[in-house]
Protein backbone atom coordinates (compact mmCIF):
# COMPACT_ATOMS: atom_id res chain seq x y z
CA UNK A 1 0.00 0.00 0.00
CA UNK A 2 1.12 3.47 -1.08
CA UNK A 3 1.78 5.57 1.70
CA UNK A 4 1.42 9.86 2.17
CA UNK A 5 3.32 11.90 4.27
CA UNK A 6 0.95 14.68 6.21
CA UNK A 7 2.74 17.68 7.65
CA UNK A 8 0.06 17.60 10.71
CA UNK A 9 -0.52 16.67 14.22
CA UNK A 10 -3.89 17.63 14.24
CA UNK A 11 -6.22 14.23 14.42
CA UNK A 12 -9.01 15.78 12.75
CA UNK A 13 -7.04 16.53 9.53
CA UNK A 14 -5.31 12.63 9.33
CA UNK A 15 -8.49 11.77 10.03
CA UNK A 16 -10.27 13.73 6.93
CA UNK A 17 -7.03 12.61 4.72
CA UNK A 18 -7.31 8.95 5.68
CA UNK A 19 -11.35 8.85 4.81
CA UNK A 20 -10.47 10.54 1.49
CA UNK A 21 -7.56 8.08 0.77
CA UNK A 22 -8.92 4.49 1.86
CA UNK A 23 -11.05 4.40 -0.89
CA UNK A 24 -7.79 4.50 -3.39
CA UNK A 25 -6.17 2.00 -1.15
CA UNK A 26 -3.34 4.98 0.53
CA UNK A 27 -2.49 5.30 3.63
CA UNK A 28 -1.63 8.57 5.53
CA UNK A 29 0.46 9.16 8.22
CA UNK A 30 2.22 11.96 9.57
CA UNK A 31 5.77 13.42 9.34
CA UNK A 32 7.89 11.54 12.06
CA UNK A 33 7.93 13.44 15.35
CA UNK A 34 6.78 16.47 13.71
CA UNK A 35 6.33 17.66 17.07
CA UNK A 36 9.51 17.51 18.09
CA UNK A 37 10.78 19.69 14.60
CA UNK A 38 11.08 23.04 14.13
CA UNK A 39 7.66 24.84 13.49
CA UNK A 40 7.36 26.39 10.50
CA UNK A 41 6.18 29.75 10.36
CA UNK A 42 2.49 29.93 8.69
CA UNK A 43 2.14 33.87 8.42
CA UNK A 44 1.23 34.32 5.17
CA UNK A 45 -1.41 35.88 3.89
CA UNK A 46 -3.31 33.61 2.07
CA UNK A 47 -3.83 29.83 2.04
CA UNK A 48 -1.43 28.67 -0.41
CA UNK A 49 1.36 30.50 0.52
CA UNK A 50 1.31 29.31 3.99
CA UNK A 51 0.90 25.76 3.20
CA UNK A 52 3.45 26.13 0.59
CA UNK A 53 5.51 27.38 2.93
CA UNK A 54 4.93 24.73 5.32
CA UNK A 55 5.28 21.60 2.85
CA UNK A 56 8.70 22.97 1.59
CA UNK A 57 10.04 23.54 5.61
CA UNK A 58 8.80 19.53 7.19
CA UNK A 59 10.02 18.28 3.64
CA UNK A 60 13.11 18.64 4.64
CA UNK A 61 13.30 16.35 7.39
CA UNK A 62 11.48 13.08 5.43
CA UNK A 63 14.27 12.24 2.98
CA UNK A 64 13.44 11.57 -0.96
CA UNK A 65 9.40 11.64 0.27
CA UNK A 66 6.36 13.84 -0.87
CA UNK A 67 5.10 15.85 2.12
CA UNK A 68 1.76 17.17 1.98
CA UNK A 69 0.52 20.42 4.11
CA UNK A 70 -2.37 21.81 3.99
CA UNK A 71 -3.56 25.63 5.25
CA UNK A 72 -7.47 25.65 5.80
CA UNK A 73 -10.31 28.14 7.13
CA UNK A 74 -13.38 29.64 7.04
CA UNK A 75 -14.12 32.88 5.13
CA UNK A 76 -17.60 34.37 6.06
CA UNK A 77 -18.94 37.24 3.68
CA UNK A 78 -20.57 39.09 5.74
CA UNK A 79 -16.88 39.54 7.99
CA UNK A 80 -15.32 40.29 4.78
CA UNK A 81 -14.05 36.80 4.54
CA UNK A 82 -12.83 36.55 8.24
CA UNK A 83 -11.60 34.48 10.01
CA UNK A 84 -9.90 33.44 6.69
CA UNK A 85 -5.91 32.30 7.24
CA UNK A 86 -6.52 33.31 11.00
CA UNK A 87 -9.26 30.52 11.65
CA UNK A 88 -7.76 28.34 14.44
CA UNK A 89 -6.22 31.42 16.16
CA UNK A 90 -9.36 33.54 15.87
CA UNK A 91 -10.21 33.52 19.71
CA UNK A 92 -6.98 34.49 20.71
CA UNK A 93 -6.34 37.33 18.46
CA UNK A 94 -4.62 37.58 14.55
CA UNK A 95 -0.87 37.45 15.51
CA UNK A 96 0.59 33.78 14.56
CA UNK A 97 2.17 34.39 18.11
CA UNK A 98 -0.98 34.31 19.69
CA UNK A 99 -1.26 30.78 18.98
CA UNK A 100 -4.34 28.32 18.32
CA UNK A 101 -7.35 28.31 20.21
CA UNK A 102 -9.63 25.95 21.48
CA UNK A 103 -12.65 25.24 18.66
CA UNK A 104 -14.93 25.75 21.43
CA UNK A 105 -13.42 29.13 21.64
CA UNK A 106 -13.15 30.48 17.94
CA UNK A 107 -16.78 29.09 16.98
CA UNK A 108 -18.42 31.40 19.89
CA UNK A 109 -16.01 34.68 18.74
CA UNK A 110 -17.66 33.69 15.35
CA UNK A 111 -21.49 33.28 16.45
CA UNK A 112 -20.82 36.99 18.35
CA UNK A 113 -19.47 38.59 15.34
CA UNK A 114 -22.58 37.38 13.50
CA UNK A 115 -25.24 37.62 16.37
CA UNK A 116 -27.27 40.67 14.47
CA UNK A 117 -26.35 39.15 10.86
CA UNK A 118 -29.98 38.12 8.88
CA UNK A 119 -29.85 34.68 7.58
CA UNK A 120 -29.42 35.60 3.71
CA UNK A 121 -26.11 37.23 5.21
CA UNK A 122 -24.73 34.28 6.76
CA UNK A 123 -23.02 32.86 3.07
CA UNK A 124 -19.93 31.25 3.97
CA UNK A 125 -17.16 28.88 2.70
CA UNK A 126 -14.90 26.44 3.63
CA UNK A 127 -11.38 26.53 1.81
CA UNK A 128 -8.18 24.02 1.67
CA UNK A 129 -4.98 24.29 -0.18
CA UNK A 130 -2.78 21.43 -0.17
CA UNK A 131 1.19 21.99 -1.23
CA UNK A 132 3.52 19.05 -1.95
CA UNK A 133 7.10 19.14 -1.23
CA UNK A 134 10.22 17.04 -1.91
CA UNK A 135 13.47 17.56 -0.62
CA UNK A 136 12.44 21.02 0.17
CA UNK A 137 11.37 22.29 -3.02
CA UNK A 138 7.72 22.81 -4.14
CA UNK A 139 6.39 20.69 -6.60
CA UNK A 140 2.38 21.00 -6.55
CA UNK A 141 -0.75 23.15 -5.27
CA UNK A 142 -4.30 22.14 -5.27
CA UNK A 143 -7.07 24.18 -3.75
CA UNK A 144 -10.87 23.18 -3.08
CA UNK A 145 -13.78 25.27 -1.73
CA UNK A 146 -17.62 24.19 -0.50
CA UNK A 147 -20.45 27.07 0.04
CA UNK A 148 -22.42 26.80 2.79
CA UNK A 149 -23.94 29.23 6.02
CA UNK A 150 -22.71 29.75 9.07
CA UNK A 151 -25.93 28.36 11.84
CA UNK A 152 -26.89 30.52 14.90
CA UNK A 153 -25.88 27.74 17.32
CA UNK A 154 -24.17 24.15 17.14
CA UNK A 155 -25.35 20.84 15.48
CA UNK A 156 -23.94 17.91 15.37
CA UNK A 157 -20.81 16.24 17.23
CA UNK A 158 -18.42 14.77 14.91
CA UNK A 159 -15.72 16.60 12.95
CA UNK A 160 -14.02 19.45 14.18
CA UNK A 161 -13.20 23.62 13.71
CA UNK A 162 -16.12 25.53 12.59
CA UNK A 163 -17.85 21.87 11.40
CA UNK A 164 -20.97 22.23 13.90
CA UNK A 165 -21.66 25.87 12.82
CA UNK A 166 -21.28 25.31 9.03
CA UNK A 167 -24.84 24.37 6.94
CA UNK A 168 -24.53 22.26 4.20
CA UNK A 169 -27.58 23.18 2.50
CA UNK A 170 -27.50 20.30 -0.34
CA UNK A 171 -27.17 17.85 2.62
CA UNK A 172 -29.56 19.75 4.96
CA UNK A 173 -27.23 19.26 7.84
CA UNK A 174 -24.16 20.67 9.32
CA UNK A 175 -20.45 19.68 8.91
CA UNK A 176 -20.28 17.93 11.90
CA UNK A 177 -23.34 16.07 11.30
CA UNK A 178 -21.93 14.22 8.87
CA UNK A 179 -19.72 10.48 9.03
CA UNK A 180 -16.45 10.85 8.03
CA UNK A 181 -16.76 9.10 4.37
CA UNK A 182 -19.57 11.57 3.63
CA UNK A 183 -17.61 14.51 4.81
CA UNK A 184 -14.85 13.21 2.53
CA UNK A 185 -16.65 13.69 -0.40
CA UNK A 186 -18.14 16.65 -0.12
CA UNK A 187 -15.44 18.63 1.78
CA UNK A 188 -13.12 21.36 0.75
CA UNK A 189 -10.16 19.15 1.96
CA UNK A 190 -11.61 16.30 0.08
CA UNK A 191 -12.26 18.20 -2.90
CA UNK A 192 -8.47 19.39 -2.80
CA UNK A 193 -7.16 16.46 -1.42
CA UNK A 194 -8.68 13.75 -4.70
CA UNK A 195 -7.00 16.89 -6.82
CA UNK A 196 -3.79 15.72 -5.36
CA UNK A 197 -4.22 11.91 -5.00
CA UNK A 198 -5.30 11.86 -8.98
CA UNK A 199 -1.67 13.80 -9.51
CA UNK A 200 0.43 11.76 -7.22
CA UNK A 201 -1.52 8.29 -8.83
CA UNK A 202 -0.39 9.27 -12.07
CA UNK A 203 3.54 9.50 -10.89
CA UNK A 204 5.85 7.15 -12.56
CA UNK A 205 7.51 6.13 -9.92
CA UNK A 206 6.49 6.85 -5.87
CA UNK A 207 9.41 6.54 -4.22
CA UNK A 208 12.12 7.41 -6.89
CA UNK A 209 10.66 10.22 -9.25
CA UNK A 210 13.27 12.96 -9.41
CA UNK A 211 11.81 16.09 -7.89
CA UNK A 212 12.38 17.90 -11.59
CA UNK A 213 10.67 15.44 -13.20
CA UNK A 214 7.56 15.52 -10.98
CA UNK A 215 6.58 19.22 -11.56
CA UNK A 216 4.34 18.90 -14.17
Amino acid sequence: MRAIVIASCNPGKLRDFAGAARSLQIAVEAVPEIASLPPAREDAPTFEANCCKKAEHYSRFVKDRYVLADDSGLEVDALGGAPGVHSARYANGLAEASGNAPDEANNARLLAELRDVAEERRAARFVCCIAVARNGRLVACFRGEVQGQILRGPRGTGGFGYDPLFYLPERACSFAELAPDEKAEVSHRGIAFRKFLKWYSELPDIEFLPVAASNR
